[in-house]
């Protein structure tokens, strides 16, 4: 039976032609005297530019790569953890395609493998190359989900991250189809350590996640991680019931002991529209838990695998043409 890597490299990527083969140096460069083995399990997620043929060309040249081919675009949270079904090493690392997180620093995460961690993340000091307005909101970003979520995780980090076999398989037996890799992370436990690096810029492409994603993340996160919400509308629900009871007795006052009949509207138009959006805020929080069951109850599989492209030497055929489902209900 051929030995299982050393280390296994899961790397996403979505329309990533004007980087990938830079991305490949660098991570082969970086890891290769430092381990014994490696392989580095490309995800293609549904890109529509030339990423694939460019990956299939380092898959023909290249002994060490793999490829994940999504039957359609799944988005980055699910690419990842393809990656991280698919990967065989020791240890497996995860990066984006973009070296906005450089390669050269999988050896020092290394390292702190070696002395103990089963989870070496990365901790952003500076974001080099990115607007006032993506630094702002990535900042708010993980307040906001440590301030309503049971799960804290750690401030300004991502996905990149190195993590041992047993950490792995804690990660890839969550089943849930709305994902926060990097909250997952942090719920699994075991050793963990942060190691800070300077974020580069984008080498080349444009950011695959822009606002819209990022809010949705943050919803993902937030809704995966606490019912907190619930129970701040349950708070507040409690509270305005007390305020419709203040307003009764104002009102059975004004009835009962004067003779004025149409002071009080302003305070009973207010409470009907606080009241009023306090509902339907409400509503909309438990339409998204609810929504979530649902999603879940359906048991569809998190990702469709069109191709595989394995090791060529390690007894498995080289392409699978059929569709392949991998299933993570079992």
């Amino acid at each position: 039976m051929p030995k299982l890597p050393e280390l296994s490299v899961v790397v996403p990527c979505y329309n990533e032609q004007d980087v990938i083969r830079e991305c490949h140096r660098r991570l082969t460069e970086a890891i290769r005297p430092h381990v014994s083995s490696f392989e580095i399990v490309y995800v293609n997620d549904g890109s529509s530019d030339n990423t694939l043929s460019l990956l299939l060309g380092l898959y023909s040249s290249n002994a060490e790569v793999r490829i994940v081919n999504f039957s359609r675009n799944f988005g980055h949270q699910l690419a990842v953890s393809a990656g991280l079904e698919y990967a065989e090493g020791e240890a497996v690392a995860i990066i984006d395609a973009d070296l906005q997180d450089p390669p050269e620093v999988l050896v020092q995460m290394l390292q702190k493998y070696r002395e103990g961690y089963d989870v070496v993340y990365g901790v952003r000091r500076t974001r080099l190359g990115e607007s006032l307005f993506k630094l702002q909101t990535a900042k708010f970003f993980y307040r906001f989900i440590n301030l309503l979520s049971d799960t804290p995780i750690p401030l300004d980090t991502g996905d990149f991250r190195l993590m041992s076999r047993r950490a792995v398989a804690a990660l890839t037996s969550m089943r849930e189809s709305h994902r926060l890799l990097r909250g997952m992370a942090s719920w699994i436990g075991f050793r963990q350590f942060g190691l800070e690096y300077e974020r580069a810029p984008r080498f080349a492409g444009t950011t695959k996640y822009p606002f819209r994603k990022m809010l949705s993340l943050a919803i993902d996160g937030v809704l995966s991680f606490s019912t907190l919400p619930l129970r701040l509308f349950t708070f507040a629900g409690i509270a305005a019931a007390v305020f419709a009871l203040l307003g009764i007795f104002y009102a059975l006052a004004l009835r009962l002991f004067t003779n004025i009949w149409v002071r009080g509207w302003t305070l009973l138009f207010i409470g009907m529209l606080f009241l009023g959006g306090l509902q339907l805020i409400s509503l909309g929080i438990v339409g998204e838990y609810v929504g979530r069951i649902y999603t879940e109850t359906k048991r569809r599989p998190l990702f469709l695998v069109q191709e595989f492209f394995g090791a060529k030497n390690a007894g498995k055929p080289g392409s699978e043409s059929m569709l392949t489902v991998k299933q993570w209900r079992e």
